[in-house]
């Protein structure tokens, strides 16, 4: 698609522009606006081995080191309530942040005595989806993402997981066992690997529409320079070109139809569609005659999986994490000594920043809303005191022009079709982008950190 390689080189431009990492002497966060809900990401880096496509900040998992480091976490959470931080939702990303359960749900259990949280969402591999650990999530999570990527075993093989996980087979038996047990199981998948077919990606729609999973994510493939040596070595070079084709594969399976089994929550995120029923009852106790229903439909429905669609302002915790706040995108050491250093002095672990222009935060707005599927107008007039049009015009006329808008009026922008995928391969350079500025953090490791970030 034209259009998409044309905003795709925009993208890039941009990125190189306002995702540039600037070094920074505070040692603490903002402190909170009483105008605003936030949601706390908390990120732990530890994994039993390297995916190499991966470019989050991940390292091998050391039982001493990762001790030390959920006891650093809890203290720098403790630093953000003493802020007059509080937050309704908790996001835990990694990473394998059910590399030590015991240690996970420690730090849960603190999230939920200092802050008013409501909601938790978790991350995991399918080699944890095991009694021990998911009697332990039970009740403390009510979102759990699994990764899973793909159920070939040509693909797993390639991505270095098979040896991990286990065959596709394996993988989708210990995900049925999951069913039913939270009130939203999202599966992480990936499209657009150089080696896999459309048969081959239709064969995982396929697996994940049996799954019993009620939401699943499909990321396009994206890393960062760091990692593109090892993804080239080990899955091959990226094609941009089919990437739509197999994007508009995945739509039609999950949404297609008179009675599609799935629905858009955003971009690339879908949600099984349920009956009000099956919405009540799902990860819940039976519902009784005694219950009240008002509300319960949209409080039992499955949970968003990006969490800055629903929350545009985040603090984040933990080495490598990134918060966006006042306007400024702030990032966390990479490195894990220098990470518990900061915390022993009593200080975050912040080590760098970017300030955002009035016209950058317009557009991250313009992206993060139009990928949540819908732009607040109204909203946008009260925050930046113009219109969308005039307040990113080179962005709403692309989208106007290539027909990405399935409907605006004065209190909303929604996308078309065309539009979706628009979204998607913007947020998959923005992401990239992303992974440029983590780049830049890893540049300040000592080999030694560097040698156990990227493993063999």
């Amino acid at each position: 698609m034209i259009s998409e390689r044309l905003q795709s080189s925009m993208v890039r431009y941009l990125n190189k522009r306002y995702l540039s990492l600037q070094p920074t002497t505070d040692t603490y966060l903002p402190k909170p606006r009483l105008d605003m809900a936030y949601m706390l990401y908390a990120h732990i880096p530890f994994c039993e081995r390297l995916c190499p496509y991966c470019s989050f900040n991940r390292y091998l998992f050391e039982p001493g080191r990762a001790l030390s480091y959920f006891s650093d976490l809890r203290r720098e959470m403790q630093m953000l309530a003493e802020l007059g931080y509080d937050f309704e939702s908790l996001y835990i990303g990694g990473g394998t942040p059910t590399i030590m359960p015991d240690e996970l749900f420690a730090t849960i259990d603190q999230a939920r005595e200092l802050f008013s949280i409501r909601e938790v969402s978790c991350e995991t591999n399918p080699n944890h989806l095991t009694d021990e650990v998911l009697d332990g999530l039970q009740g403390r999570v009510q979102r759990l993402s699994c990764g899973v990527q793909s159920f070939d075993d040509t693909l797993l093989g390639q991505m270095e997981r098979y040896e991990k996980y286990g065959s596709g087979e394996e993988v989708f038996n210990r995900i049925l066992a999951v069913k039913d047990r939270f009130t939203s199981f999202n599966i992480d998948m990936i499209f657009n690997f150089p080696s896999q077919t459309e048969a081959k990606l239709i064969n995982d729609i396929a697996a994940v529409m049996e799954s019993g999973a009620n939401q699943v994510t499909f990321y396009p493939l994206m890393a960062s320079p760091a990692v593109s040596k090892s993804l080239a070595a080990t899955v091959g070079s990226v094609d941009y070109r089919r990437e739509h084709r197999y994007y508009e594969i995945i739509s039609e399976a999950l949404t297609g139809g008179s009675q599609p089994e799935f629905g858009f929550s955003s971009a690339w995120t879908f949600n099984r569609i349920v009956s009000p029923k099956e919405a009540f009852n799902y990860g819940e106790k039976p519902l009784s005659a005694q219950d009240d229903l008002t509300g319960l439909y949209e409080a039992r429905a499955p949970m968003v999986d990006e969490y800055i669609v629903n929350y545009e302002e985040y603090p984040a915790i933990g080495s490598g994490g990134l918060s966006y706040l006042d306007g400024s995108l702030f990032v966390n050491t990479f490195s894990l000594d220098e990470y518990h250093r900061a915390i022993l002095a009593g200080q975050m672990s912040v080590s760098g920043k970017t300030d955002f222009t009035k016209l950058d935060r317009m557009r991250y707005r313009f992206m993060m809303q139009l990928f949540g599927l819908r732009l607040d107008k109204e909203q946008w007039q009260k925050d930046f005191a113009c219109s969308v049009a005039n307040g990113v015009p080179m962005e709403y006329l692309f989208f106007k022009t290539n027909q990405a808008f399935a409907h605006e009026d004065e209190q909303e922008i929604t996308l078309s079709a065309r539009g979706r995928y628009l979204m998607v391969a913007l947020m998959r350079e923005f992401f990239i982008g992303v992974n440029g500025v983590r780049d830049q953090a890893r540049a300040a490791l000592t080999k030694a950190e560097r040698d156990l970030l990227f493993g063999d």
